[in-house]
């Protein structure tokens, strides 16, 4: 019996890794971001609830598909080749199964549960993610800006479930997301430019290995995050607190990376990718407090 709990658990964790909890948990917060702004609000328990476990579904099964489609690649990294498929813990057929079957599953329920276009959505941002932004990877240096379209839909998704469709706000959001990814990515594609040249991946600071195109990237996207992060107070949905909040933490987000700018070292990317970790967390709770206030 104990044998078995413990062939359980190991089993579960395998499944966990595989459905990437770090990228699950943030395509939760801003899912719920969306959803809340659509209805200023809480507003349905039951819907939010259904939209966040159907949007964790597809979000894992993506997850686990790109595990699969990238398996022989995580082998040649560090950092990945203790992943369940290149250690070789689980069949990569099970992995696919498990992928689709999550995938389609987690579409379906929002499709029944929620509403018809946020089902859609999810399915697009599945299916962008592990068979558009993935195999780019090994193309272009471009596949961050093209994979920060799936990253930016789940606020959408959020959105249209509270409100079913989309409107000027949603696509706000979704601008908001889309920019956010970039110095985001960049700091870790340059942490970890060496793991991704063994891989053969065209990230931009792998083709870029004196940082100089990597760091105009990173800052005209930080730089548009502050107009386009104002537009909800001039479009009349977010009030003054929002435009305080909102002006501290993307002034905070772009002077994170002036260090890193100045010298290209590990360190001062992982200050930048700290503060983009900390930037969406603070934009919910700068959200909630306008509009409760």
């Amino acid at each position: 019996m104990r044998l078995k709990k413990e062939k359980a658990r190991s089993l579960f964790r395998i499944f966990m890794e595989l459905s990437k909890p770090n990228i699950l948990s943030l395509v939760l917060v801003v899912t719920f971001l969306g959803y809340y702004l659509g209805n200023m609000g809480i507003g349905s328990i039951e819907i939010l609830l259904y939209t966040l476990i159907g949007t964790a579904m597809t979000a894992a099964g993506s997850g686990t598909l790109n595990h699969y489609l990238e398996r022989e690649s995580d082998g040649y990294m560090a950092r990945t080749q203790n992943r369940p498929l290149p250690a070789k813990l689980i069949s990569p057929y099970v992995a696919l199964i498990y992928g689709i079957l999550m995938t389609i599953g987690g579409s379906i329920l929002l499709l029944l549960k929620v509403n018809m276009l946020t089902g859609f959505l999810a399915l697009l941002t599945a299916f962008l993610y592990a068979l558009v932004y993935t195999p780019l990877k090994k193309i272009t240096w471009l596949n961050t800006s093209i994979g920060s379209i799936p990253g930016a839909l789940p606020i959408i998704g959020g959105w249209t479930a509270a409100r079913g469709e989309i409107n000027a706000m949603a696509w706000v959001l979704f601008g908001i997301m889309y920019l956010w990814q970039h110095p985001h990515f960049y700091a870790i594609a340059w942490i970890c430019k060496d793991d991704y040249k063994k891989a053969n991946y065209k990230m931009l600071p792998v083709i870029d290995p004196n940082g100089d195109r990597t760091m105009r990237q990173i800052f005209w996207h930080l730089l548009l995050m502050i107009p386009i992060s104002l537009l909800p107070v001039i479009i009349g949905s977010m009030g003054i607190i929002y435009l305080l909040g909102v002006t501290i933490i993307t002034s905070a987000f772009l002077f994170s990376a002036i260090p890193l700018a100045k010298n290209h070292t590990v360190k001062n990317a992982l200050l930048l990718l700290k503060a983009s970790v900390f930037y969406l967390p603070a934009l919910l709770i700068i959200i909630i407090i306008d509009i409760n206030i």
